[in-house]
């Protein structure tokens, strides 16, 4: 009896050990994000071979992470490939209510940026788009004038390698051109930048809510299987195990 009990405990030091070691093995990459953002950042790290997992967080918030080693690559990677995605304010944002009534002035800006972020939006989701921003330039109306200034506009646009967005360019104009007042089509410039990085085309849906929560590579030791996001529960538990059998061994070579 006294045999099997040291071996179990042999065992469970080193669960023990292995799980501590596993739940201190992985680096955060992006925390606060959505779940479909998280499940498009492990999908790109994973197809490319880099180790990668997403942990749950307070409310509907989830973190991306990965090994130390992979860190700098998966990093890179990831900005690759636009990821995480934009952000943008949208109107009714950039127009919440506050308790401060704003000048016309600063309405103005505010609406400029507005639309700006709109059409950024929009562009950014084009095929093979990476990044987009959109700088407007919107004189105010002369009161004293009635021929009023012309607009102008310029758009960047980040691209991945080997898509040729040359051809939407006319595309790209036009849109900017019907969603800002008094902005002529000559005025708009439009300037696309090919992507050096690499490039990893997506192999599940983003909105799939059943990627793993855990790394997919798993530890086998025992009846017991170990993934990086519940190994520090697990090792918990060990060392309870441990502490209880050591504890029943203490007292049974009492008792004898």
């Amino acid at each position: 009896m006294m045999v099997r009990v040291n071996t179990w405990l042999r065992r469970l030091l080193a669960v023990s050990l292995i799980a501590s070691l596993a739940a201190c093995s992985e680096q955060s990459l992006y925390s606060g994000l959505s779940e479909q953002e998280a499940n498009q950042m492990v999908a790109t790290l994973s197809v490319a071979g880099l180790e990668a997992s997403k942990q749950k967080l307070k409310g509907n918030e989830f973190s991306v992470s990965t090994s130390p080693d992979d860190f700098a690559s998966a990093v890179q990677l990831l900005q690759d490939n636009g990821l995480p995605l934009q952000k943008f304010d949208t109107l009714g944002e950039v127009f919440a209510k506050e308790g401060f009534v704003s000048s016309p002035l600063e309405e103005r800006a505010r609406l400029n940026y507005a639309l700006s972020q709109e059409i950024a939006s929009t562009l950014s989701s084009m095929d093979g788009v990476i990044l987009a921003r959109v700088h407007l330039a919107v004189p105010p109306k002369n009161d004293l004038s009635d021929k009023a200034t012309p607009s102008s506009a310029s758009v960047f646009v980040k691209h991945r390698a080997g898509v040729d967005l040359s051809g939407n360019v006319s595309q790209i104009k036009a849109l900017v051109v019907n969603g800002i007042e008094n902005l002529p089509y000559e005025n708009v410039t439009v300037v696309l930048f090919e992507s050096s990085g690499t490039y990893v085309p997506p192999v599940v849906s983003a909105s799939a809510s059943s990627m793993p929560l855990a790394n997919p590579q798993q530890m086998s030791l025992l009846p017991i299987y170990l993934t990086s996001s519940s190994a520090g529960i697990v090792a918990l538990l060990a060392m309870l195990l441990v502490i209880a059998l050591v504890g029943i061994r203490i007292w049974r070579s009492r008792q004898a």
